[in-house]
């Protein structure tokens, strides 16, 4: 991890809210930017953010997402997330999360990711991949 991941950092990302992103189980008219989509999204933002700041043979992990999701975003409406770096601890990563839609705030919360070293990550679940008999 460089030493340029410091708190106070902070960066945005816009987001089409397409039909793969809404929900469907209340009809055409209802269709709305779904939660767990708004989660991946606020994944994607940070660690797209972490990656520039990562040594090579580095990666992130998402560990913890808290969130209140605050209005229904349309489909074909864009979002914006806005995400800090609230604290670096070792490599624990705390994110503040806020996302607005042009018209209402969406959510707010925070996301917290850990940084990974990729070859010890795949000899991990390598290794639990042959415990569990999937090799």
């Amino acid at each position: 991890m460089k030493t340029t991941l410091q708190a106070g950092l902070a960066a945005k990302r816009s987001f089409r809210i397409d039909r793969e992103r809404t929900i469907d189980f209340m009809g055409e008219k209802a269709r709305v930017y779904a939660t767990p989509m708004l989660v991946r999204d606020i994944e994607v933002t940070c660690r797209e953010f972490l990656l520039a700041h990562l040594d090579a043979g580095e990666d992130s992990v998402g560990t913890r997402v808290e969130i209140d999701h605050l209005a229904a975003t349309l489909l074909g409406m864009e979002v914006e997330i806005s995400i800090g770096v609230a604290e670096v601890k070792g490599r624990a990563v705390t994110f503040t999360v806020e996302a607005h839609d042009g018209i209402d705030p969406v959510c707010r919360g925070k996301h917290m990711r850990f940084v990974v070293d990729l070859k010890q990550t795949e000899a991990r679940l390598a290794a639990k991949a042959q415990k569990a008999k999937l090799s």
